[in-house]
């Protein structure tokens, strides 16, 4: 029984823990500026977590999905691929019924 317990709470702080990891990463958290942008693994990074921003923004007017402050075509380049490996290897990991 005070396994499970433990269990539990180890799973729970690992969750908060992530969590919070994902908090510090995101766009429009002032961590970019129009002398400092955005670049390619920055897109591929917000893309990853596009889904956890879209969830954050709704509880911080600060917080965008999107970093408006980038280098234009290689910050687009990572993020587009990452939403698309993302949400696209979601779509090919289904089992097809024959």
């Amino acid at each position: 029984m005070k396994k499970k317990v433990m269990k539990k709470s180890l799973l729970l702080a690992v969750i908060l823990l992530f969590c919070l990891s994902l908090a510090g990463c995101i766009p429009g958290d002032g961590s970019n500026s129009p002398t400092d942008t955005a670049g390619f693994f920055s897109g591929i990074w917000h893309g990853w977590i596009a889904p956890f921003s879209l969830i954050y923004s709704l509880f911080n007017d600060n917080i965008s999905i999107y970093e408006i402050y980038n280098n234009g075509f290689t910050y687009n380049l990572g993020f587009y691929m990452a939403i698309i490996s993302g949400f696209g290897g979601l779509a090919l990991s289904r089992k097809k019924d024959e």
